[in-house]
């Protein structure tokens, strides 16, 4: 269990609690607003209760459903949600994503770009409180400021990524009937970047359970600084590869994080000690609900692998085999990251299979997948990253890291290896490779390596026979981009590096056909159009 998701969760009931009381019991004329503006000195706990909606936006945006997290895995050459023969058809939203058809009707922009407005609304809200003096800080007002920055800017880097072309809002206090302007993307780049490097002085130094989960401290605000310039040439044109060293030089210098020995302890129930995690978003089975990717990937049968407490939803998201074919067979993250082979119950029987009226198959997750529009429940291994306890509930209580120390260490290298750094950006690769390779000599790469092209055998592929091979030996650094996913499988990194190298909308994969570069970007969605006249859909929707 989180303990700071729980001690949060508990404050925001109270604030509410209070809040009812206060209106419910009015006896005379005088304001209860004023007797909250006047009286209420606000200790740490009643601030974390202040905060806690801006932070718990978090959640849904990345995790939920229809979730970033699903945009940035299932539209890419690393996973699927094929139909399976219990479903996964539904709108058709599923095959949408991975043959890159989607619409500005689809849910999964709509909600996206929702959730991240409703993140930054309640960024403003509080600031406006705080600054307004309607919220009195009598202490660390300054600091608590930046941090609201620091998060109103991350869900920027949200929209930044996805959407490009949005409206920065940094009032709360607007007039009735405010349509705010678009901007362009590089303005909401260089707000991100303005917002983040003025806040920097004002944050603290520690990194420990007070911060944890929290942009209150400069390394979590290095790291999203790092991603913005790692996609700098992406969003604006311009490289901004020594900013992108420089970031995550002071996030590595600070000594506060370093690689876990075993790349599975980052993603255990409990993670949240973890010293390689920068930043997380904080989940709780009870107190903060909303992961559920282990209930989105497995067969109803593993309910007894786990002794869960629900059965599962029928093995929708699962792996590409051809991206399943780019590792090498002694990668360690191989087996920890990917759910494959004979299934079994938790008392070690092996499980069988339902195929229609008859029972009896073993229920053996195969490297198979014969299309997005047909799988049999045992095609494709399954996520398997994320630690599923004995007894899991619907949702995990692991917390989700957004940024690590690995991922500090990558965008290094990779910003080093493209100024013409590749023996440094090399040490750096195997250093994170260390870990989950028993011979040394699998693990050490060298600057050659790395300047090689990727081995994912793209190309249309239909019952795991790829035709006509497209392959990936013309990637620039493509070697490089291999390591990325290899390393940040199931994170929800992907598409942004395909689209850092220039292959998302250029090759194909599984039933994936090239369907257009404008394709980098999602549609603003058609709601949100019909309901702002400043706004103008982006190019090719």
């Amino acid at each position: 269990m989180k303990t700071t998701a729980k001690s949060l969760r508990v404050s925001l009931l109270a604030t509410a609690a209070l809040t009812l009381f206060n209106a419910c019991t009015k006896l005379d004329d005088e304001s209860y607003n004023q007797i909250v503006t006047n009286q209420f000195t606000p200790t740490s706990q009643d601030l974390l209760a202040l905060i806690g909606p801006a932070y718990n936006t978090w959640r849904p945006l990345y995790l939920e459903f229809n979730g970033v997290y699903r945009i940035n895995e299932t539209s890419t050459d690393e996973t699927v949600t094929p139909a399976r023969p219990n479903g996964w058809v539904d709108d058709g939203s599923f095959r949408r994503l991975h043959e890159h058809k989607w619409t500005a009707l689809d849910a999964t922009p709509r909600d996206a770009w929702t959730q991240s407005f409703a993140g930054i609304t309640n960024c403003n809200r509080i600031l406006y409180q705080v600054e307004s003096g309607q919220v009195p800080v009598p202490t660390g007002k300054e600091q608590l400021v930046a941090e609201l920055r620091v998060l109103r800017a991350s869900y920027y880097y949200m929209l930044c990524d996805l959407f490009g072309n949005v409206p920065i809002v940094e009032r709360f206090d607007v007039p009735a009937g405010f349509l705010p302007e678009q901007n362009t993307r590089k303005q909401v780049y260089d707000f991100v970047v303005k917002e983040v490097t003025e806040s920097l002085p004002l944050l603290s130094d520690v990194a420990d359970a007070t911060t944890y989960g929290r942009f209150s401290n400069k390394w979590a605000a290095q790291a999203l600084l790092a991603k913005m310039y790692l996609n700098a040439q992406v969003y604006t044109g311009q490289a901004e590869w020594v900013k992108c060293i420089a970031a995550c030089d002071a996030v590595i210098s600070s000594g506060k994080y370093s690689l876990e020995p075993i790349q599975a302890n980052v993603f255990k129930t409990q993670n949240e000690g973890s010293k390689e995690i920068v930043f997380a978003i904080p989940f709780d089975e009870v107190y903060a609900t909303g992961f559920r990717i282990h209930m989105q990937t497995l067969q109803p049968q593993n309910q007894a692998t786990y002794n869960a407490q629900a059965s599962m939803w029928g093995g929708g998201i699962c792996a590409i085999p051809q991206f399943i074919n780019t590792y090498d067979p002694d990668d360690n993250r191989l087996k920890q990251g990917w759910i494959q082979g004979q299934q079994y119950s938790s008392t070690g029987a092996p499980l069988v299979g339902v195929f229609g009226a008859y029972t009896g198959k073993p229920l053996v997750f195969t490297n198979t997948l014969p299309g997005i529009d047909n799988s049999a429940e045992v095609d494709g291994f399954r996520v398997g990253k994320f630690e599923i306890k004995q007894g899991v509930r619907v949702d995990l209580s692991n917390d989700f890291p957004l940024f690590r120390y690995a991922d500090i260490l990558m965008m290094k290298a990779e910003s080093m290896l493209r100024l013409g750094m590749g023996a440094p950006a090399a040490e750096l690769v195997t250093q994170v490779r260390q870990r989950n390779f028993t011979s040394p000599a699998k693990a050490t790469v060298t600057a050659a390596d790395l300047l090689k092209g990727s081995s994912y055998q793209y190309g249309p592929a239909r019952n795991n026979v790829v035709s006509p091979v497209e392959g990936g030996s013309d990637i620039q650094y493509g070697r490089f981009l291999d390591e990325l996913g290899w390393e940040f499988t199931g994170e929800g990194h992907r598409r942004q590096d395909m689209i850092r190298f220039g292959i998302y909308t250029k090759k194909s994969w599984l039933s994936h056909v090239p369907n257009g570069d404008y394709r980098t970007l999602m549609p603003i969605p058609q709601n949100v159009l019909n309901t702002n006249a400043n706004l103008k859909q982006n190019p090719g929707y």
